[in-house]
């Protein structure tokens, strides 16, 4: 893309500043005693009926009271800031499958779970495996370094502490349609070389026919939106593939601007999930990050997230070239880790 024809600054209540937003407390809702009661009571009925909460669907999880609530949030996600944090979920009391269930059903009331891995997981688990940060076909989420900000390939993320690490290990976020637009202001020929197809690693999760890397640009103006897909350490190790895309000087100043700008205070902020916070992110306007942590020395106490990928039959239209990554671009068939052959599962341990 030339520097003269760049889309123009984005206006909308995605692009926002880290220190303002943090300061606003409406994306932050709290679960009352009744909804947490019609939670339980709708997980107890879905696992009654089998305990592969991989088969939990919207119409079985009902949830009077909090589907309403459920569906604004949705479009705050799809259509504003971008984010949402629910708490608390009673992780220390519920067992491991209500609250799997829970949050699974939560999950299909804003979209379709998709596979987050080679495996066919379609619930994730984000713990310390022991796993080389430095290996490229090992995935951030499985070590304990930090992840740098990045975008996962879904429409919605969401996230639910069960344990919190010894020490570290918050969460950021941090609009990308403000770091466009501090680009198009600041450096407009780096923000127009991030609309080049760029090389990104798929870290050995390979369906057949595929390359080992996708080509998508990390900033995509589409339908009149700005869609991002970004993962730093992953464009950095798709290099090794001899038919990759060469990055330029050019690519990597701009590689390294974007950096600079998401790991900007003035443009991004931290939270601590606390154990049972549910954290729910839209992949296409937001960057989310994890800080290293150390985590605790006994196995039962380490650092434990499960984690949903979610395509929302409501979301935004991509261009085909996201299909690379994404499957398909039709809203809830796409995202995740699509190997044909792979049958898709809800492990309740990490595997």
């Amino acid at each position: 893309m030339q520097r003269s024809s760049l889309p123009p600054l984005i206006e909308s209540p995605s692009a926002w500043l880290g220190p303002q937003i943090s300061a606003d407390s409406a994306w932050i809702h709290h679960l009352d005693d009744d909804e947490l009661r019609e939670l339980e009571d709708a997980a107890q009925y879905c696992l009654a009926k089998s305990d592969d909460i991989s088969q939990i669907r919207r119409q079985d999880f009902v949830l009077p009271r909090l589907g309403v609530r459920l569906r604004r949030i949705h479009d705050a996600l799809i259509h504003g800031v971008g984010f949402a944090l629910l708490r608390a979920l009673p992780v220390a009391t519920w067992p491991r499958s209500v609250t799997a269930a829970v949050f699974f059903g939560i999950g299909q009331h804003l979209g379709f779970a998709r596979p987050q891995n080679a495996k066919g997981h379609v619930l994730g688990h984000v713990i310390d495996m022991g796993l080389r940060a430095d290996d490229p076909n090992v995935r951030i989420y499985q070590t304990h370094a930090r992840q740098t900000f990045h975008t996962d390939s879904s429409d919605i993320v969401g996230l639910v502490c069960l344990q919190q690490a010894r020490k570290g290990g918050d969460s950021a976020l941090v609009s990308s349609n403000t770091i466009y637009n501090e680009m198009r202001r600041g450096y407009p020929a780096l923000a127009a070389a991030l609309f080049d197809p760029i090389a990104t690693d798929r870290r050995g999760e390979v369906a057949a026919g595929q390359k080992p890397f996708f080509e998508i640009p990390v900033f995509t103006w589409h339908d009149s939106m700005m869609s991002t897909i970004y993962q730093r350490q992953y464009i950095d190790s798709a290099q090794r593939f001899e038919d990759a895309m060469r990055l330029t000087p050019q690519h990597v100043e701009a590689l390294d601007c974007f950096d600079a700008l998401a790991n900007d205070a003035r443009l991004n902020f931290l939270m601590r999930l606390e154990a049972g916070d549910m954290q729910f992110v839209h992949n296409h306007t937001l960057l989310h990050d994890r800080t290293a942590f150390e985590d605790w020395a006994e196995p039962e106490r380490k650092r434990h997230l499960l984690r949903l990928w979610l395509s929302s039959p409501e979301a935004r239209p991509l261009p085909e070239v996201w299909g690379q990554r994404y499957g398909s671009v039709q809203p809830g068939l796409r995202g995740g880790v699509t190997i044909p052959e792979t049958s898709w599962h809800a492990p309740l341990e990490p595997v």
